[in-house]
């Protein structure tokens, strides 16, 4: 069948007014078919836009106030480039577990008209790939009517769920657009620290998951005389990458996939990039897929590294929302601090600086008003901060709050025994 190949504005026509559109997410959306769409704006009416985790290099242009009529976004997980429109009002979060995300599609949830797909070149065979983002777009171009793909030569192509070819989508537009790229953070003495105080607890053959930032490139930086590692993770970022050159990270002790390094989505700089391209040892898999807590729990050893915006005294998470505002979403958190806790072997850590960037503790009496509880305290077992390791598995709530104290910032601790004092009394006086 011959490639559908036009202009980025013949092909966003075929999108109508009050239809459902996926928007392919992580460091690749599809920027050129978006403008195409968004230029449209006068012709549409009440077009809902779906997308998930990603991040763009400018604000999405289909949530300014100016488009409230044509575009009514919806986020799975508020990025970047949508957060300033949910916290006004032009776009909403709708809150699920990121492994179950691709049920709203396939479970009819949510139905889809279209999805706007960023894809590499068809290989010798025809098969485009999506890349650096598999996630939700393996699960959403399998419900949609129509696909509309930009075909990106600096796309690179991937192995796993995250092909297509070329003659299942209905239109095609060859773009030669940079990827966002992520650099990777430089950890700062506190969250050096961090990652010192989590890879003393991490032995060699484990089966990480890390997330993004400078505590989990301190957690790598700090891993570099361990042996055997492996790798199953939702997001893989460039701290990745000299463990792997360096054979630190293997996957011989893996049981599902062993040998492949396993991921949903990519963020990184052009050098990740470009290693991943028609590298065979990298499999990059449906959402679904790689955050079902009954496939992480098969490996051995999982090691489940996330943040937190705060916690309260009793191990209570809070991961998507600062109080009431809206910043994030619950990811895969829960996903794998579930799958990684029924793990032979596993261990699940929420790792944070003591204090935010304003002074403010991270560790509280209670969550502020109005946050949400990502992980609850029963799933809580590592809370690690720049002070040290707190293990609440096992513990009463006094018992709890006293561990967490020990590794709150100093100037708050004082506070903080008064607050567990009135709340657990007697009980937690003779903790130690």
């Amino acid at each position: 069948m011959t490639p559908r190949y036009t202009t980025a504005e013949e092909a966003v026509k075929l999108i109508n007014s009050f239809d459902h559109v996926y928007i392919q997410g992580s460091t690749s959306i599809p920027e050129v078919l978006i403008d195409a769409l968004t230029a449209r704006a006068s012709e549409l009416q009440g077009v809902e836009l779906y997308s998930a985790f990603a991040i763009g290099r400018r604000d999405a242009p289909y949530a300014e106030p100016s488009m409230r009529d044509s575009f009514i976004p919806k986020s799975i997980f508020i990025a970047n480039c949508i957060r300033k429109a949910v916290n006004r009002g032009d776009a909403q979060i709708i809150p699920v577990l990121l492994g179950q995300a691709p049920s709203l599609f396939r479970e009819g949830y949510i139905t889809l008209d279209a999805s706007l797909l960023n894809v590499s070149p068809p290989n010798s065979e025809g098969f485009c790939s999506y890349g650096i983002s598999a996630d939700m777009a393996v699960s959403a171009v399998e419900c949609s009517k129509i696909k509309i793909a930009q075909i990106n030569k600096q796309m690179p192509f991937s192995y796993g769920d995250a092909l297509i070819h070329i003659s299942q989508l209905d239109a095609c537009v060859e773009v030669d657009e940079p990827l966002v790229e992520v650099p990777s953070s430089i950890p700062t003495p506190e969250e050096t620290s961090i990652g010192r105080h989590i890879a003393e607890l991490i032995p060699d053959g484990a089966t990480l998951q890390i997330g993004v930032g400078g505590i989990p490139n301190a957690v790598l930086d700090a891993l570099k005389g361990h042996r055997d590692l492996g790798l199953h993770t939702e997001a893989l970022t460039n701290g990745v990458l000299p463990l792997i050159k360096s054979g630190v990270i293997n996957n011989t002790r893996k049981r599902i996939m062993p040998g492949k390094t396993t991921a949903s989505l990519i963020l990184g700089s052009r050098d990740l990039y470009d290693y991943l391209d028609y590298n065979e040892d990298f499999i990059i898999k449906d959402v679904a897929w790689t955050n079902d807590p009954y496939i992480i729990r098969q490996n051995p050893k999982v090691m489940a590294i996330n943040s937190a915006i705060e916690v309260d005294l009793t191990g209570q998470i809070c991961a998507d929302s600062i109080g009431p505002r809206m910043f994030s979403g619950v990811g895969g958190q829960h996903d794998f601090m579930y799958g990684g806790s029924l793990s032979e072997g596993g261990r699940t850590f929420i790792a944070m600086t003591s204090t935010s960037s304003k002074g403010h503790s991270k560790i509280k009496p209670m969550l502020t008003e109005g946050a949400g509880v990502v992980t609850t305290r029963s799933q809580a077992q590592y809370i690690v901060t720049e002070y040290g390791a707190a293990q609440l598995k096992g513990k009463d709530l006094a018992q709890r709050a006293r561990a967490l104290i020990d590794i709150a910032h100093p100037s708050v601790r004082e506070e903080l025994e008064e607050a567990a004092c009135k709340r657990f009394g007697y009980r937690f006086v003779h903790t130690r």
